[in-house]
């Protein structure tokens, strides 16, 4: 017979439930455990990372741009008339001097004017020579006149003197001697008169000839003008160097026309070159005239000087100019593609290390310093002050032979540490 056993069913009921309180006890400690453990550190190939000493030193700041070479002075010849082209006798990347001749163009109504100039000015040349042949006729007549009254004021005195001295022995009348005088003193008056005249004359066919010789010089002017227009129509290169290119923005062709003005070629000075380099709106700010410069062109470095910073950013970058100091390199031409490097300054006995892919100046980043004996590397926060093109310096964060790693790291952003191998 079976006797209930109330008691035995209590103490069955609590130990489960001291179990169920037991075990939930348990699940929240391994839990909690689990949460306060740190994720698993990602492994890292040191093979597939750079990595660079932090040093203690001097620095050189420099920034960097490509760019090219361009020439120094470029000479546009230009089109003095409208023409038409004949004959393009020299190419591009040919050598010229001054008086080489890069094309032949024509131009009849030039021709023409110039040739009725020619005839104009014979013409006027004709008509100074018939003007001066007739003032100097009018010249001599006038002279004439002039001599003629001399000889009769000379024989009128001559007279009245005679005949005053014959009335002094009652030889002459006293009327014939008062008309003698009277007589001297008319050719006297007349020939004041007629020499008055002479010098007028004088002064009225210079200024005739003055006239007549402006309208010559105009006229001579007219047609050097006009025949140095056509002798334009020859196209000189007026400079030693290489003909860079025929025509502006198109190249000409035979029988194209041209109006006054048209950049017919353009001609360099290969030996007279300049690098203007790009470099970044951002390291352009400390980029002045004067400093120094180095300029590849992958056949040599040239030593250089900045010698302009353009003003304005065009597409995130500062155009700027360096003069090239040194010999120019075989091969080094117009349009040649240079790298450029410009110092800055020189920053002594500084912490530096080499420049972080996602390192930039003045800023505040994590950067992994490599801890030697436990093979890994951990996340510090590093200062960055001033930079270079390969090195930058360190302000905090890092000391003297820390070594750290300057490769992309941004996919382990989430990590403190990762394990090298």
């Amino acid at each position: 017979m079976d006797i209930d056993r109330p008691d035995l069913k209590r103490r069955r009921r609590r130990q489960r439930w001291a179990l169920a309180v037991l075990g939930l006890m348990s699940l929240a400690g391994v839990t909690l455990g689990l949460s306060r453990l740190e994720p698993a550190a990602p492994r890292v190939d040191r093979a597939q990372v750079w990595t660079d000493s932090v040093r203690r030193g001097d620095m050189l700041r420099q920034v960097r741009g490509n760019g090219s070479l361009v020439p120094e002075q470029i000479q546009y010849v230009q089109a003095d008339t409208e023409g038409r082209i004949e004959r393009i006798l020299v190419l591009p990347g040919a050598a010229v001097e001054p008086e080489t001749i890069l094309m032949e163009l024509s131009n009849p109504d030039l021709e023409q004017e110039a040739f009725d100039l020619e005839w104009q000015l014979k013409a006027v040349e004709a008509g100074l020579k018939n003007i001066e042949v007739r003032l100097e006729s009018e010249r001599l007549g006038q002279e004439s006149v002039v001599a003629t009254l001399k000889a009769d004021r000379t024989l009128a005195l001559l007279e009245a003197e005679a005949n005053e001295t014959l009335a002094r022995d009652g030889l002459v009348a006293a009327l014939d001697v008062k008309r003698a005088r009277a007589k001297a003193d008319e050719l006297h008056a007349r020939l004041q008169v007629e020499q008055r005249r002479l010098a007028i004359l004088d002064e009225s066919d210079q200024a005739q000839l003055a006239v007549q010789g402006a309208d010559l010089a105009k006229l001579r002017a007219s047609l050097a003008l006009k025949r140095k227009r056509v002798a334009g129509l020859g196209v000189r290169a007026r400079l030693s160097g290489v003909l860079q290119q025929i025509g502006d923005a198109e190249p000409l062709q035979v029988g194209q026309r041209i109006g006054p003005g048209t950049t017919l070629a353009k001609i360099v000075q290969p030996t007279r070159l300049k690098a203007q380099i790009k470099i970044a709106e951002t390291q352009a700010r400390d980029v002045q005239i004067g400093q120094s410069a180095s300029i590849d062109t992958r056949n040599g470095v040239i030593p250089g000087e900045v010698v302009r910073v353009d003003p304005s950013v065009q597409n995130g970058t500062v155009t700027v100019d360096v003069a090239l100091r040194g010999d120019l390199p075989k091969g080094a031409r117009p349009d040649l593609s240079v790298d450029g490097i410009i110092l800055i300054e020189r920053l002594e006995d500084v912490l530096h290390v080499g420049r972080p892919v996602q390192g930039q100046s003045e800023s505040r980043i994590g950067l992994f310093k490599v801890v030697p004996d436990r093979g890994e590397a951990v996340r510090v926060a590093v200062l960055l002050g001033r930079s270079s093109v390969s090195t930058i310096e360190v302000v905090e964060g890092l000391e003297a032979g820390d070594e750290v790693i300057l490769s992309d790291m941004s996919q382990w952003e989430e990590f403190d540490r990762v394990r090298l191998d």
